[in-house]
């Protein structure tokens, strides 16, 4: 069931996703030589906390810890831990965090040092798409016509897009109807209603699409080794242009 929210919910929405984008942004300025990920989500966790929120992703399923930390071939929901930061890595940094009863969820793919011309590509083009689909989060369009510009988006580049995960709603459940697939054919699924709340997330990979799990149960890297990168805002449907939730200055 897809929850429309009133003007109550979305303020309590807006802070909630004000916090997550602190966290995100939190974990951007960590990225650099000889950091743990452990460090950065120690970091990250004592934000939201501070700012009287809940991590949403600790505890979630069992996930350990308070933010998903997936590094050059990882994709999503990778392990926080004694791995250090190096020169040349990317960082995909994803973050939730519950106030009031309501979650927000974003993520961000942040160089450390200096990276290839190919990693920096991979980032931008993944940012890019998101907002290639932002374009159609309108009322009355439908939620394949998001998914189905990011995958144009993406592929006119040489790239392709994860299809065993995708966006999805986000409201008082981290996850909740309608998922938002990166990838499809346009005109399909529920149509786009003022007061939809959604995570738009592009997933998108320097090699193949295909992708498996780890031992862990948890992490999922690339098939082929390949590089990954990962984008996402919680967003707001309007009665006009769509309103980034989770949108931060300097990411």
């Amino acid at each position: 069931m897809i929850v429309v929210k009133s003007p109550h919910e979305i303020e309590l929405m807006r802070h909630a996703c004000r916090i997550t984008a602190g966290a995100r942004s939190i974990g951007r300025q960590m990225v650099s030589a000889g950091v743990t990920t452990n460090e950065i989500d120690r970091e990250i966790k004592r934000f939201i906390l501070k700012s009287g929120a809940i991590p949403s992703f600790l505890g979630y399923g069992g996930f350990p810890a308070s933010a998903c930390i997936s590094v050059n071939d990882e994709v999503i929901h990778g392990f926080p831990g004694a791995y250090k930061v190096k020169d040349g890595d990317i960082v995909s940094i994803d973050v939730g965090a519950k106030i009031h009863g309501f979650n927000g969820d974003c993520a961000g793919t942040f160089p450390c040092g200096e990276v290839t011309p190919e990693a920096a590509r991979l980032i931008e083009v993944t940012r890019a798409s998101f907002f290639e689909g932002l374009k159609f989060a309108k009322p009355g369009n439908r939620v394949s016509d998001i998914g189905h510009a990011i995958q144009e988006y993406v592929e006119s580049h040489g790239y392709s897009v994860v299809r065993s995960y995708v966006g999805h709603g986000v409201g008082a459940q981290l996850h909740e109807d309608p998922e938002v697939p990166n990838f499809g054919v346009a005109g399909h699924g529920p149509r786009l209603v003022k007061g939809m709340t959604l995570a738009i997330e592009p997933m998108v990979n320097a090699g193949g699409y295909e992708v498996r799990v780890l031992d862990n149960d948890w992490t999922v890297v690339t098939v082929d080794g390949s590089l990954s990168a990962h984008y996402e805002n919680t967003i707001l449907i309007t009665d006009g242009e769509p309103e980034i939730l989770t949108m931060a200055e300097d990411i």
